[in-house]
């Protein structure tokens, strides 16, 4: 063997130990680079569903709970709330709920899966301001003698019924958001699963 071919083996052995050692570092650096990518499991535990217990929720009462960081509201509608629904069509902005607000399950009159029970995300769609509950009716709601009872966002004074639908001629330009939900049992609401509703 002369010398030139030793030469050539050694350069040859060095570069693919070279390269071999170059490409152990490459995926060394990648995998914690990609794992930065994965969601951590506080992000993870943030968007997970969230059970409610509208066990003790009397009628015309509300309770709010935290999903993804924003207020779900439940509220348990009485009878007189569910009658006023139906009259209030010709002063909403969309009161077929045509525009994608909710799951297609809760596209109907009442905007829930079960007409007692609304389950709404209580963030004003105008600028995210959180509206506050003006349940009760007429002159002593303050803010109009014909109030049917509803929400009013204070910011800019978008009004929303107790379906979470936007009157007319409001800033807010959409019905408040429903969530995806579904019941478990009489007395459990899961808020972020979407299995249809059941």
């Amino acid at each position: 063997m002369s010398c030139d071919e030793k030469v050539d083996c050694g350069r040859r052995r060095l570069l693919v130990a070279t390269a071999t050692a170059g490409g152990v570092a490459g995926v060394v650096a990648a995998v914690p680079f990609v794992a930065s990518w994965m969601p951590s499991e506080r992000a993870k535990s943030a968007g997970a569903p969230v059970e409610a217990d509208i066990g003790q929720l009397s009628p015309g009462e509300m309770m709010t709970v935290e999903w993804r960081g924003k207020p779900v509201w439940i509220i348990r509608r009485t009878t007189e709330m569910l009658d006023q629904l139906a009259k209030l069509d010709d002063l909403l902005a969309d009161p077929k709920s045509d525009k994608p607000m909710q799951p297609e399950y809760c596209k109907n009159a009442h905007r829930s899966i079960k007409p007692e029970y609304l389950v709404a995300v209580g963030i004003c769609t105008h600028l995210g301001c959180s509206p506050t509950d003006k349940f009760k009716a007429g002159a002593e709601s303050g803010i109009a003698v014909d109030w049917p009872g509803g929400f009013l966002c204070p910011c800019h004074g978008s009004t929303f019924d107790l379906a979470g639908r936007v009157y007319k001629s409001k800033p807010a330009p959409d019905n408040l958001e429903v969530p995806p939900h579904r019941y478990v049992g009489d007395a459990k609401i899961v808020i972020g699963e979407d299995t249809k509703g059941a």
